[in-house]
């Protein structure tokens, strides 16, 4: 009987046949998932953003006012499929606007009344999602818990901005949009106008009228009745987290962007006054009346109201 000769593999073998796998398991997941772009504008009621633009008719009394910051975080993004279940979108790591599930929106750029901020603008999110049929989006306003408590001096970008960030326990703005009041008359010599739109999470200040005024109005959004030792330590919880979850059931990204009103965040708010010995503007502390209306619109809980649906954020 003739004996059957059998090979073993060689090791060039072994390796080609590996890279055939490899290169099938590649091309396996990149057909079983798509990139997705979520596009995000900002705008002042029928207005589009700009820094160098006074918009007239905001707040409750209906002033006039420039914005001096336009940006916020979010997180936790997803898609909503035809059965309702959320699927997580991977954010592409570009090492600039996005890092792990959080990402920058910025819509100033450092011109005009914007000089706190910086040049480059960020107007969308990029990443993956696995192919499939999708009908919604959601989304959260914030930086998650176990990213919010860092050293935003050593974090890496975009979570590296000092100007959006108070300390390790406060965290970070999740949102900061400052208004300058064009109706306010300049302070007198020597006084120190409240606008500095560098004001501390835990400053407090006598609220008053300056001529027309307040000189500004500052909306900072972050968390508070955080627990720690001291600001330079971590907490292990906050009282008040003020993270608020976005759901929009009916978004098709191809088509829809989503907005972030100014106008209608304000719309409750008095923009000419400040409640006494509070920080000027609404810095999320839950016992500023001047925050009530800016946090119900942001569909969040404060004091004993409880949350309500959001207005902020809308589709167009």
């Amino acid at each position: 009987m003739k004996k059957q000769l059998i090979l073993a593999p060689t090791v060039a073998g072994l390796a080609i046949l590996c890279s055939y796998s490899a290169g099938d398991k590649h091309q396996a997941t990149a057909a079983e998932t798509q990139e997705v772009e979520i596009k995000f504008s900002a705008v002042v009621g029928e207005k589009p953003f700009s820094c160098g633009e006074t918009y007239s008719n905001l707040g409750a009394q209906g002033g006039s006012f420039t914005a001096t910051d336009f940006r916020f975080y979010v997180a936790n993004l997803a898609l909503i499929d035809a059965r309702g279940k959320a699927v997580p979108i991977a954010l592409k790591q570009d090492g600039k606007w996005q890092h792990q599930n959080v990402a920058l929106l910025d819509f100033e750029n450092k011109t005009g009344a914007c000089t706190n901020g910086t040049a480059e603008t960020r107007d969308r999110i990029i990443g993956t999602i696995p192919q499939g049929n999708y009908k919604g989006l959601q989304f959260t306003l914030g930086v998650p818990f176990n990213l919010n408590h860092e050293d935003a001096s050593l974090a890496p970008s975009p979570l590296n901005l000092t100007s959006l960030w108070w300390n390790w326990r406060g965290g970070y703005k999740f949102l900061r949009i400052d208004l300058k009041n064009q109706m306010a008359s300049p302070m007198p010599a020597g006084k120190s106008g409240r606008q500095n739109s560098k004001i501390a999470h835990t400053e407090g200040s006598q609220g008053g009228s300056h001529g027309g005024g307040l000189q500004g109005f500052p909306i900072h959004l972050g968390s508070t009745g955080c627990q720690a030792a001291a600001n330079t330590q971590k907490p292990s919880n906050c009282a008040n987290p003020n993270t608020a979850k976005i759901v929009f059931s009916n978004f098709n990204p191809a088509t829809n962007t989503v907005t972030a009103d100014l106008k209608s965040l304000v719309s409750q708010t008095n923009l000419a006054a400040n409640q006494a010995n509070t920080p000027l503007g609404c810095m999320s502390e839950p016992k500023d009346s001047d925050c009530t209306g800016i946090m119900q619109n942001l569909g969040l809980p404060f004091g004993d109201k409880p949350a309500a649906g959001q207005t902020f954020f809308k589709m167009k």
